[in-house]
């Protein structure tokens, strides 16, 4: 039998259309999803810093970029992403004292990640636009 013939016979490697999606699972999804999305808000961050230390115009033109309505909408994102990473990263430092492993455990935890950051991103914005 040829190494070709082994190859085709042998089974598929599972992937997201057999399992059956659970709240962990998502979770653990969206926690890359945030780590790689928070890279880009923090090049944004880092644009305005700059943008700060060149002075008025650079600052007032980055100031209007993020202040319009798609660049609040992409702060808002981020804040949200910062704030899943951030839980996400609490529920992996629960894990390492050996806290919250058995399932009913870890839905619990991965379920208050998910309306944590929800909650939190949209609480920490009305704080901002009342303190605006």
């Amino acid at each position: 039998m040829s190494t070709a013939d082994l190859k085709a016979n042998r089974p598929l490697s599972p992937h997201l259309q057999i399992y059956r999606w659970k709240i962990t699972m998502a979770v653990s999804i969206f926690h890359r999803i945030t780590g790689g999305a928070l890279y880009f808000g923090t090049l944004l961050l880092a644009w305005w810093l700059v943008a700060l230390a060149l002075g008025p115009g650079p600052f007032a033109f980055a100031n209007w970029v993020l202040g319009s309505w798609i660049g609040l909408i992409v702060l808002f994102g981020y804040s949200w992403a910062l704030i899943q990473h951030l839980l996400g990263g609490l529920r992996h430092f629960v894990w390492d004292f050996g806290y919250a492993m058995g399932k009913p455990a870890r839905d619990r935890i991965a379920w208050a990640n998910f309306i944590g950051s929800a909650v939190l991103t949209i609480v920490l914005w009305a704080v901002i636009w009342w303190l605006r």
